[in-house]
Formats: structure tokens, C-alpha cells, sequence
């Protein structure tokens, strides 16, 4: 899983990256929702922080611009055994889809959603991973409005991954969209909806779907 000297790099350098709680849902098979394969919460930003460092030796910045300015992208190979999240959708798998209201924790509202079953299509392993990162303060002004607290000091947290064949970012869904519109207390994040990037979000999945 590490390669030779990366434990050490490790151990001499403080976590710039964490896992929010948030996040973990995706490490609990018991919960539905992308599931990252073939490593533990701890082993994973362990390794995450090993490829920031070394993707970060010479150069200025290797986070890319997410929705907001609290929200940021780091895009690394897959080094689980983790399979692509979404695919297209056809005239032959089109009968498979299914939709459900869900939430991604009891304290936000819950939104239609709709998803192949990871049963009825084939995918493959994913070639990269999408780290969708918050920075610390918006994490700790998302938790004080749900009333929670966290000693963590990374300034980065990963509040979701996306296994993908692209190392860049694939739309947002429109209903996450929607969702993070909503207040703090209601598991939004306040940001005002971009009417445009949600039309552009609505014609990519139109034609596609997650697998989970």
C-alpha cells in the first residue's frame, strides 16, 4: 500500500489533508453512498497526504478551484481498489435506474435521488480520485451551526471522494447543488446557487448516473 520511504515522509511532516467526519460514511459499508475499497480511513489520508507532499515539491499550488472559496480539488491516481462512480446512461441500462429520497446524515433534509445499483452494471477501477476538500474554517463554522465540535487543525478537509477516469472536476450534481444552497443548520453550506454551472451540471447527468 506505501511505497518504500513514504511512512517516513509521514512521520516527519504535520497532516495538511484530514478526513472529516463527514466523510466516513464512505469508509462504513453499512451506509449507502460511494464506498471507497481496498484501504481504512486512517491508511487513506495517510497516503493522500504522502501524494500532496510529493505533488507539492516545486510548485506553487496543486489544489485546483471548487464551487466555493472554502472548497477545493486535490486529483490523485487511484490507489484503491475502488471502482468509477458514474457511468452513462444507455437505452439498454436506462430500466435499471432507481430513485429514492435520501440524506447523507439525520441532521440534513433529504433530496430525490437516482442511481444504478452497483449490481445490475459493470464498472472498472476507477483510474483517479477526486478529493473534494473544505478548509478548515468552513468546517468549523459547518459543525458550530449543527452543534458539533473538532479538535482537528489540518487546515484541509475531505468531505467527499469521487472515483473517476478523469483528473479533473466532473460537474456537481444538480441536487447537490441545490443541497448546498441550503443554510448551515439545514446541511447546506450557504453558498447561493450558480444558476449557470447548474445548467451545465443538469445536461451532464441527464445523460449520467452514479453507481452505487
Amino acid at each position: 500500500f506505501f511505497l518504500p520511504g513514504e511512512r517516513y515522509i509521514m512521520a516527519a511532516t504535520d497532516p495538511f489533508i484530514s478526513i472529516d467526519p463527514f466523510a466516513f460514511r464512505q469508509f462504513d459499508p453499512s451506509k449507502s453512498g460511494i464506498q471507497i475499497v481496498g484501504c481504512t480511513k486512517e491508511e487513506f489520508v495517510k497516503k493522500v497526504n504522502v501524494l500532496y507532499y510529493e505533488k507539492a515539491k516545486g510548485k506553487k499550488n496543486v489544489l485546483y478551484d471548487g464551487y466555493a472559496p472554502f472548497c477545493k480539488h486535490l486529483f490523485v491516481e487511484n490507489f484503491t481498489e475502488t471502482k468509477s462512480a458514474f457511468t452513462a446512461i444507455t437505452k439498454e441500462n436506462a430500466c435499471h435506474l432507481v430513485s429514492e429520497y435520501k440524506s447523507r446524515r439525520p441532521e440534513e433534509l433529504a433530496v430525490l435521488t437516482r442511481w444504478f445499483p452497483k449490481e445490475k452494471v459493470e464498472m472498472k477501477k476507477a483510474k483517479y480520485l477526486d478529493l473534494i476538500l473544505y478548509s478548515r474554517e468552513q468546517l468549523d463554522e459547518e459543525n458550530k451551526a449543527m452543534g458539533k465540535t473538532s479538535n482537528d487543525k489540518a487546515p484541509w478537509g475531505i468531505v467527499s471522494i469521487k472515483p473517476q477516469d478523469v483528473d479533473y472536476e466532473t460537474p456537481m450534481a444538480p441536487i447537490t447543488m441545490m443541497r448546498n444552497a441550503l443554510p448551515l443548520d439545514q446541511g447546506g453550506s450557504g453558498k447561493k446557487l450558480d444558476q449557470k454551472a447548474y445548467t451545465e451540471a443538469v445536461k451532464f447527468w441527464q445523460a449520467h448516473a452514479n453507481v452505487l
